[in-house]
């Protein structure tokens, strides 16, 4: 059968569920305010990406509609000196217009400068050996060129190439038309981004070369970025995506997001430091975290007291009961002492008197007939003559075991010792007739044990029994009256020779 678990079970369980949904709620909520925040944190980067990207392609978009009109004029006006002086006046007045360049040059089909926007123009210098001048010379495309950064061989500057093709009347090559972005031009735009101390912004080609970075460094401009996670990342998800990236430039967890500019082979890539983008929600966890464990100890501790003043309840509780428990069996043992015959463990004289006057009383309220058998161990103070008094004790020993296993088989049944070798046995409901049945079984199993008597005619212990039974409600007699009727009855059965039964109205022959 299922046992309930104790209170002190229960109110340990109950308690430690507390805290433990305690710690639990906090943990998930500080679980997703983290992710809350790292989910922000990713639109902000993705946003800044985007403004990033767009700058990018405007600013490029610019440099290359300068170009387009150049190319346009060199092919419609020629390279004549009236044409190239007029030429150099529009670049000059373009790169004044435009802040994001440097300079614009056109190159004839060997790399010598046809015209520039500066001042003066450069002097045996060639630039054939370009990256951006090689590539035009070899590929017939008419679109814009994005190049690797170069270092100026004027003023020493980073620059991005941006460079158009130029076609001579038969399409072959004529030359080339180039912008030069300056990189610091980025540079200023990426710093006025709030990124925190730990962020990084930059630009890239899709071919994997570094354009320009924050932080800035001077040997991060043109490295290669294909075997960083940023450029896998970037080829695996797409033109826009995010992730979260271990920084080959100085080995910073980033959350990263990039996007490709919509015109130009580039793309933008922004990325916030994860430590700082965590750096408020660990601090509101550890306060958090602080106050849970605060209160957990708290809640503990008066559990762990609560639960100590029901382990001592208990256990004074326990005592108690076994204190009752020990007096309540001491007090039945009294009370057996006082109600039983030390010698044979049945009833003694006190408990026969008790019991016949209850049962005396509850016969004649239910109408009902109460027998009595007063029994005689015969010849008994022979007995001990002969065989002593210890062997006298232990026969009677015997023969009250008999009794008890023959007659108090009933709730209301009594055997008991009515003094020295005499027994008596009270019979309540029971008819004189049933009651001499009992007593002759009682007589047979005694004579049955064959206890020697070397005193007794049979050579054997016998018993006599006197047998009568009465109903009070139907007479004015006293308990008393039964017990001399039954031990009248007794009289006559050891006159007739013992070892016999008789009733009190007519004796009956063994």
């Amino acid at each position: 059968m299922f046992r309930r678990p104790s209170i002190t079970f229960r109110t340990t369980a109950f308690v430690a569920v507390v805290c433990l949904a305690l710690v639990a709620l906090d943990f998930l909520n500080s679980w997703h305010s983290r992710a809350v925040q790292l989910k922000q944190m990713s639109v902000a980067t993705s946003n800044l990406a985007r403004a990033m990207a767009q700058q990018a392609d405007d600013t490029i978009k610019q440099a290359d509609t300068a170009l387009i009109g150049i190319v346009e004029r060199i092919q419609h006006d020629g390279t004549g000196p009236a044409a190239l002086d007029r030429l150099h006046r529009l670049l000059a007045m373009r790169v004044a217009e435009l802040p994001q360049l440097d300079a614009l040059h056109v190159y004839d089909k060997d790399g010598n400068w046809i015209v520039n926007s500066r001042q003066e123009s450069p002097q045996n210098l060639n630039n054939a050996l370009r990256e951006y001048f090689v590539f035009h010379r070899e590929h017939t495309q008419r679109g814009p060129h994005i190049g690797v950064p170069v270092k100026s061989r004027t003023n020493g500057k980073l620059l991005i190439p941006v460079s158009r093709r130029i076609d001579n009347p038969d399409g072959s090559f004529g030359g080339v038309a180039l912008a030069t972005i300056d990189v610091e031009f980025f540079g200023k735009f990426y710093d006025s981004l709030d990124i925190g101390e730990a962020g990084a912004v930059a630009l890239i080609l899709e071919s994997g070369t570094m354009m320009t970075r924050r932080p800035f460094s001077v040997d991060s401009v043109g490295r290669n970025m294909r075997d960083t996670g940023l450029f896998r990342a970037y080829t695996t998800q797409g033109p826009v995506g995010t992730a979260e990236i271990l920084s080959a430039q100085d080995g910073i967890t980033r959350l990263n997001s990039f996007r490709r500019l919509a015109n130009y082979p580039l793309f933008a890539a922004a990325a916030l430091s994860k430590d700082e983008i965590l750096a408020a929600w660990w601090q509101e966890t550890l306060w958090h975290t602080g106050g849970v464990i605060l209160l957990t100890s708290i809640v503990g501790f008066v559990g762990w007291r609560l639960i100590r003043q029901m382990e001592l309840q208990n256990k004074t509780e326990a005592e108690l009961r076994r204190a009752r428990d020990a007096l309540e069996t001491l007090n039945k043992t009294l009370n057996t002492l006082a109600m039983e015959d030390g010698l044979t463990g049945l009833a003694n004289r006190r408990q026969f008197d008790v019991t016949l006057d209850s049962e005396f009383s509850r016969a004649m309220r239910d109408a009902s007939t109460l027998a009595l058998i007063l029994i005689d161990v015969d010849c008994f103070k022979q007995y001990n003559d002969i065989y002593g008094h210890a062997a006298g004790d232990e026969c009677l020993q015997t023969i009250g075991r008999t009794i008890a296993s023959l007659a108090a088989r009933r709730p209301g049944d009594l055997a008991a010792r009515y003094g020295g070798e005499e027994l008596a046995v009270i019979l309540p409901k029971t008819d004189v007739a049933a009651a001499a049945v009992l007593a002759e079984k009682i007589r047979s199993a005694v004579r049955d044990l064959k206890i020697v008597h070397a005193g007794m005619p049979e050579g054997f212990v016998t018993l006599s029994a006197g047998v009568d039974a009465l109903s009070p409600a139907k007479t004015t007699s006293p308990p008393k009256e039964l017990i001399l009727s039954a031990d009248r009855a007794l009289y006559a059965a050891k006159m007739a020779g013992r070892n016999r039964v008789c009733t009190a109205m007519h004796p009956t022959q063994t």
